[in-house]
C-alpha cells in the first residue's frame, strides 16, 4: 500500500512540475521576420498614338516585337506601362520591359528578364524579374530577383495573370521581402 501512495505521489509531482514549467517558462525568442511589401498593378499598351517601336512586326502596334526562327524559337521584346487599375485612364505608376527567349536552350540566360521601373512619389526604382520557365498559361509565378531605389535588395515573387477587366494586358501581384536593416510597410497598390 505505501508503494502505491509514493507511485502516485510521484506521477502527480511529475504531472505538477510539467504543467508548471509550461506556464512559467519563458517564450523562445523569435527571429523577425523580414519586412514584405504588396502590391498589385496592370501592365497596359502604351496609348500614345505617337509611339511607333520599329521592331514590331505587329501592325495593330501592341508594341511587342516577335522574331521566328526556323526551329519554332523566338524572342519576345515588349515595352509597355505599368498602372494602378486595369482602365486606360488609370494612374500610370512606371513601365514594363523585357526581352524573353522562350526556348528551352535559353531558359537560364541572362536576357530572360523583365524589368518594372516604378516613378510614383512613394516609389522610386526598378525591379529585376527573372522569367526563366515562360510558358503559354493564363498565369506564371516568376522570381523577383533584385530591385534599386526604393526596392534595392528586394526579393519575391512576381504572379503575372491574364487580365480579364479593363484594358490591361497582364496582372500583375508582387510580394517582396526586403532585408532585415531595411523598413518597409505593407501597402496594395490597385
Amino acid at each position: 500500500m505505501l508503494a502505491r501512495i509514493i507511485f502516485c505521489s510521484a506521477v502527480l509531482l511529475a504531472t505538477l512540475a510539467v504543467i508548471l514549467l509550461a506556464l512559467f517558462s519563458p517564450l523562445p525568442k523569435r527571429k523577425p521576420s523580414p519586412p514584405w511589401l504588396d502590391l498589385s498593378l496592370y501592365i497596359q499598351q502604351p496609348q500614345s498614338p505617337n509611339i511607333i517601336d520599329a521592331t514590331s512586326s505587329n501592325n495593330n502596334n501592341d508594341h511587342v516585337a516577335q522574331s521566328s526562327q526556323s526551329d519554332g524559337g523566338g524572342a519576345f521584346i515588349f515595352h509597355r506601362m505599368l498602372t494602378e487599375g486595369p482602365e486606360n485612364t488609370s494612374l500610370v505608376v512606371g513601365k514594363a520591359q523585357g526581352f524573353i527567349i522562350p526556348v528551352e536552350q535559353f531558359a537560364n540566360s541572362g536576357f530572360n528578364i523583365i524589368y518594372l521601373t516604378f516613378h510614383t512619389p512613394q516609389y522610386s526604382g526598378s525591379l529585376s524579374v527573372e522569367a526563366k520557365h515562360v510558358s503559354p498559361k493564363d498565369t506564371e509565378e516568376l522570381t523577383v530577383m533584385g530591385g534599386t531605389g526604393s526596392f534595392a535588395f528586394a526579393r519575391g515573387l512576381a504572379v503575372f495573370a491574364q487580365s480579364i477587366h479593363g484594358d490591361a494586358t497582364y496582372h500583375v501581384k508582387l510580394q517582396l521581402r526586403f532585408p532585415k536593416n531595411q523598413s518597409r510597410t505593407t501597402t496594395i497598390l490597385g
